[in-house]
C-alpha cells in the first residue's frame, strides 16, 4: 500500500495572478446573483451589505484595487465578518474550481501534499514568516481538493 509522503508541501501565493490556485488570479464566476472577475473580489466584496460599496469592488479593475477599496470602507465592514469569512472564501474557491475545470484540476495535482499559502506577513490565511501561522487558506484549499475528490469519486460510482 502506498503511503504519501506527509511531509511533501505545495506552497501557494495568494496574490500571484499567475497562480491558478490564487484568490487574484482572474478566473470569473457566478456567485450570489453576480458575476466576480476573482475570488479576492468575491471575498472583498462580501464583506458589505448588498449595495454600492459591494458594487463598486465587484466591478473594480484588479484584486489589488478591489482590496483597497474595501480597506477604505472598514467601518462600514458587516458586522458578522469575522464568523463568516471563510464560508465565504470557501464558496468562491469552490465555485471557481467548479466553474474553471482547469483550476480544480491543478487543485487535485497537488496530490496529498500539504498546502501551504506562502505569505510572510499573514499569520491567518498564510503560514506566517516562522511557518507559525495559521494557514487558513492553504487548510481551505485542501478541503475544497477534498470535496472535489469526493465528488469525482461518487459520480464514478
Amino acid at each position: 500500500m502506498f503511503f504519501p509522503d506527509p511531509g511533501k508541501k505545495h506552497y501557494v501565493d495568494r496574490t500571484d495572478v499567475n497562480d491558478p490556485l490564487s484568490s487574484y488570479s482572474r478566473f470569473g464566476f457566478e456567485l450570489d446573483d453576480a458575476e466576480w472577475p476573482s475570488v479576492e473580489h468575491y471575498f472583498q466584496g462580501m464583506q458589505f451589505e448588498a449595495g454600492e460599496i459591494r458594487e463598486a469592488i465587484r466591478v473594480t479593475e484588479t484584486p489589488e484595487k478591489a482590496v483597497k477599496l474595501a480597506k477604505s470602507n472598514k467601518r462600514k465592514i458587516r458586522k458578522d465578518w469575522k464568523d463568516v469569512q471563510q464560508v465565504m472564501m470557501t464558496r468562491a474557491v469552490y465555485t471557481k474550481c467548479r466553474t474553471h475545470p482547469e483550476v480544480a484540476e491543478v487543485l487535485l495535482k497537488t496530490g496529498a501534499d500539504k498546502i501551504l499559502e506562502s505569505s510572510m506577513f499573514d499569520y491567518y490565511w498564510g503560514c506566517g514568516r516562522d511557518g507559525r501561522g495559521h494557514n487558513i487558506y492553504g487548510k481551505l484549499l485542501m478541503s475544497v481538493r477534498d470535496k472535489l475528490l469526493q465528488e469525482r469519486a461518487d459520480a464514478a460510482g
